[in-house]
């Protein structure tokens, strides 16, 4: 079943609240779901309600995994208290990138720790740092799918343009079959001529790889991580449940077309 790389070269783009919201929602229809949290911000672990730094996390199983070192990825799996299944992240994951660097396949070391877990969950989302560095690199080889969540501004869409000139790198030269399933728009507001100036420029762009629904801003959302839950339940009459749930829906139609 398919791995989900979210990930831009932008901060702030609502990636990690669409990382726990997918991963709810597909848990509600009875998938069994795995988020991975790359980012050395922690900032999925920690809406996620993991407060404290874990013994055994992604920044221990990449360590180990370029030793060569027997590993099982379950080991460090958490059980949420949302009920999402999470591989969390620690500030020091951001070592990671220097430890790393001189390590013979560094950008396979994620997919090969995940591989075992690949017939264990239905769907992996990854949570890539807002940066094209190892770390991201190495989520995007371990995924089949990228999906692009970000905010209808204008920093934000280069942001989009910069992702996609290093997403052709990596599709060229070391993943060729890593897809692009398309672009999320979040905190969007119809009522502001920039948000719809910015939709229009996307589709007019990227067309049918912009998806139809859009997160609306929705303070629920911003409540839920603050509370360690995932929107659904915090608050699932909220536009934010509304959104992601229709999001979901729309993701597996784009899915099953791409196969």
């Amino acid at each position: 079943m398919p791995t989900i790389a979210l990930a831009i070269q932008k901060g702030g783009s609502g990636k990690t609240t669409t990382v726990i919201n997918l991963a709810a929602a597909l848990q509600q229809q009875n998938n069994k779901v795995l988020v991975v949290d790359m980012d050395p911000q922690a900032n999925c672990t920690q809406a996620l309600g993991i407060l404290e730094e874990q013994e055994l996390g992604i920044y221990q199983l990449l360590k180990k995994e370029a030793s060569g070192e027997e590993i099982n990825a379950k080991n460090a799996i958490l059980v949420t208290k949302a009920g999402v299944d999470l591989i969390p992240s620690g500030l020091e994951l951001a070592s990671a990138e220097m430890e790393l660097v001189s390590v013979y396949g560094r950008e396979q070391l994620t997919r090969q720790l995940l591989k075992p877990l690949k017939g264990v969950y239905d769907y992996i989302f990854i949570d890539c740092p807002p940066a094209i560095g190892m770390l991201t690199v190495n989520a995007l080889v371990a995924s089949d799918y990228v999906l692009m969540p970000l905010q209808a501004e204008f920093l934000p869409l280069r942001g989009v343009k910069s992702f996609l000139r290093a997403f052709s790198k990596i599709k060229k030269h070391i993943h060729p079959q890593l897809k692009l399933l398309g672009f999320i728009l979040t905190k969007f507001d119809r009522r502001k001529s920039m948000n719809r100036s910015v939709l229009e420029q996307l589709e007019q762009e990227f067309g049918s790889k912009v998806f139809q629904t859009h997160v609306r801003t929705n303070i629920a959302l911003a409540k839920a991580q603050e509370a360690g839950l995932d929107i659904f339940h915090f608050d699932k009459n909220s536009n934010g449940a509304l959104d992601y749930c229709q999001l979901a829906q729309e993701l597996l139609e784009c899915i099953s077309h791409e196969r």
